[in-house]
């Protein structure tokens, strides 16, 4: 079983930037490819970033491309979003998300159902 908990949300202004961290305990941190999810009121939740169990292998939504970057550190068991030049259409609940892999250079899922493991989320409001 593994635990997630984010933190580093916030209320900042558009053009802001801002770091979001997930740490993880109670399993292999290694062994999982992570993810961070966001759900703005009233839409569906969707995914922005991922990475694979090594670090080497990213993914972005079209909407934060050039402008999120995500990384891990499996050492100390944490997956980070720096979140740079935020948009009010940012503002969301941001969810980290643990997917069991077999593969250290996998591809992260960009579907919710691939994930076994959800934080509690953490709150990102830009106002413009």
């Amino acid at each position: 079983q593994v635990q997630l908990a984010e933190s580093g949300g916030g209320l900042v202004q558009a053009g802001d930037s801002l770091r979001l961290s997930c740490a993880a305990s109670g399993g292999t941190f290694s062994n999982y490819a992570m993810s961070w999810f966001r759900q703005a009121p009233g839409k569906e939740r969707e995914s922005v970033a991922g990475v694979s169990r090594s670090g080497g292998i990213t993914y972005y939504a079209d909407s934060v491309k050039g402008r999120f970057t995500i990384s891990r550190d499996n050492a100390k068991k944490t997956v980070y979003l720096q979140m740079n030049s935020l948009k009010s259409e940012d503002t969301a609940v941001y969810y980290c998300a643990a997917q069991r892999s077999q593969y250290l250079w996998g591809i992260p899922g960009r579907v919710e159902s691939e994930y076994d493991y959800w934080g509690q989320g953490t709150q990102v409001t830009v106002s413009s």
